[in-house]
């Protein structure tokens, strides 16, 4: 685990950055955090890194669900927002993204832990990166980062700074 502090939109946007570099085909981000917490603009990061144009028009999918982005490796960013029904978040396709060859960033990832076990989520989910994103007042957010059962990388995903 790793908590980093940031003090500005741009300074997520870098953190985002170097996390994305750092992904490969297959990863899964799973995001934890209020409204306005700074998840969106992470993502943003998060996908730059990766590989997609800076130009390129990266926005929470609220009302659309699920965005793709086409970089290096492909990007799913889904937000869970709106959904209150497990059947909705079956409905997704949710798990063929999880096992795709691509990067999936799922928002509101809370809808995804199981209700037996608060530790444990639901689809089968093992392996992933955590992100619990605290918003302390207009830009401080700190962010703690919990890699599970990732596997080994080069660069290191460990330590960002």
């Amino acid at each position: 685990m790793i908590q980093i502090t940031t003090r500005s939109a741009d300074e997520t946007l870098e953190l985002g950055e170097k996390i994305g570099a750092r992904l490969i085909a297959g990863d899964l981000i799973l995001l934890f955090g209020d409204l306005g917490a700074g998840k969106t603009c992470l993502t943003q990061g998060i996908c730059q890194g990766v590989g997609l144009e800076k130009e390129a028009y990266i926005r929470s999918p609220t009302f659309t669900l699920i965005n793709e982005y086409h970089a290096k490796i492909p990007i799913f960013h889904v937000d869970l927002y709106r959904l209150e029904e497990e059947a909705e978040i079956i409905n997704l396709g949710l798990e063929e993204i999880i096992y795709s060859p691509a990067v999936t960033i799922i928002e509101w990832s809370e809808k995804l832990k199981s209700e037996k076990n608060s530790n444990e989520f639901k689809y089968g989910i093992q392996d992933r990166l955590e992100i619990h994103i605290s918003s302390k007042n207009e830009t401080l957010r700190e962010f703690t980062l919990l890699p599970v059962n990732l596997s080994p990388r080069e660069p290191s995903l460990f330590p960002l700074l």
